[in-house]
């Protein structure tokens, strides 16, 4: 089997491989760009690992005109740069001892210690500089049966990173096979392991959940995630019921992180996963729009467009509802409203709190007519 398209045959992945092999050396794509291109899906970072060690990958790539860039020398990555494009090269390695993310590895020449350092058997695949396919660990028939499996005995895997946790649900989500459900061997390690996520720093948990929540039907992963305990440990609270009502819903919509998680809950969401200020005020504008009863009209009218749609599906996601007949027109019609009394239409017979309070008392009527009084109606 080979991978093939437009990618491998590029001048600067080639030139990349060359530079290795004419050195004396095993250059080998892995990884994600072997997984994607034999799944048909886009192919994004190209990884290339090798038998060179980084110190003879920067003397390589410095001989053939090509800048080498040691942005993980301590790990045995060294990012080249070809035609304007990255390449992280890394060493073959094999684990020596392991202590989570601080594991002691040792360089190697065999592909095969490559390989059984990784997460899981479709990240496993390696290729040739001509798109001949590696499979050291039988990876092959996992990716042609959509099976996520962690590479040998899944818990050592799980306890070597406990984000591989996550990443087990949110590869299933991307690349899993529904009908089959997740691994029951990996399921029952993530169970078993689940208390080590608490041991992970917030912005890694951040991070994958956002990838997950990205995936085209992460409802399915997610309720995995609620039965083994994980998604608790994650998001303290959080109830996967309503995500996929949701992923039904918004199937004419693009994936939104930010609505996807509304629709989990949880008690503290913005801390759980270090969101960002604007990330948070969007998901506590969302969460307030569930929680009122302000139409659809009067919600783009006060948070915008954008908003006004993600609180419409998130209320139909969360009461087991259909959407609203004409809401999208509601919320364009409320999105362009513009309420027409000024603070200095009420000045200066009012000031202060009291004409704080005429200003709300008079754009409440305004919204409950629908938007149609006129300057001169509401100040008569």
């Amino acid at each position: 089997m080979r991978v093939t398209g437009d990618w491998i045959e590029n001048d600067h992945v080639q030139e990349v491989l060359g530079m290795l092999a004419e050195g004396g050396h095993r250059a080998l794509l892995v990884g994600g760009c072997v997984r994607n291109s034999l799944l048909g899906y886009p192919v994004a970072d190209i990884d290339i690992a090798t038998d060179a060690v980084p110190e003879r990958v920067m003397e390589l790539a410095r001989n053939a005109g090509l800048k080498p860039v040691p942005t993980g020398i301590d790990h045995g990555t060294i990012t080249v740069v070809a035609k304007g494009e990255p390449h992280e090269v890394t060493t073959f390695r094999r684990d020596v001892e392991t202590f989570g993310r601080r594991a002691v590895v040792a360089y190697s020449t065999h592909v095969e210690d490559d390989a059984a350092r990784r997460d899981f058997t479709m990240n496993a695949l390696y290729a040739e500089a001509d798109g001949r396919v590696i499979d050291p660990l039988g990876g092959l028939p996992d990716l042609r049966s959509r099976r996520v499996r962690f590479v040998g005995d899944a818990g050592e895997r799980i306890r070597e990173d406990f984000l591989r946790i996550l990443r087990f649900f949110r590869f299933h989500a991307w690349y899993g096979d529904e009908r089959e459900g997740l691994d029951p061997e990996g399921l029952a390690a993530c169970a078993a392991n689940s208390a080590g996520i608490e041991t992970l720093s917030k912005e890694r948990l951040g991070h994958e959940m956002r990838r997950l929540l990205a995936a085209p039907d992460p409802a399915p992963s997610v309720a995995a995630m609620q039965a083994t305990g994980v998604l608790s440990r994650v998001l303290p609270g959080a109830d996967a019921r309503a995500l996929a009502p949701l992923i039904h819903i918004e199937d004419a919509y693009a994936p939104a992180f930010l609505r996807r998680l509304a629709a989990l809950g949880g008690e503290d969401p913005e801390d759980a996963l270090r969101l960002s200020r604007p990330e948070s005020r969007r998901l506590s504008i969302l969460r307030e729009g569930i929680a009122s009863t302000a139409g659809a009209a009067e919600l783009a009218y006060r948070h915008g467009a954008e908003a006004a749609h993600d609180i419409v599906l998130l209320r139909a996601a969360l009461a087991g509802a259909p959407l609203p007949e004409g809401w999208e027109n509601e919320v364009a019609r409320g999105a362009v409203a513009k309420f027409p009394i000024r603070a200095s239409d009420l000045m200066p017979a009012l000031e202060g709190e009291a004409l704080g309070a005429r200003l709300r008392e008079l754009e409440a009527q305004w919204i409950a007519a629908g938007f149609s009084l006129t300057r001169e109606q509401l100040l008569s």
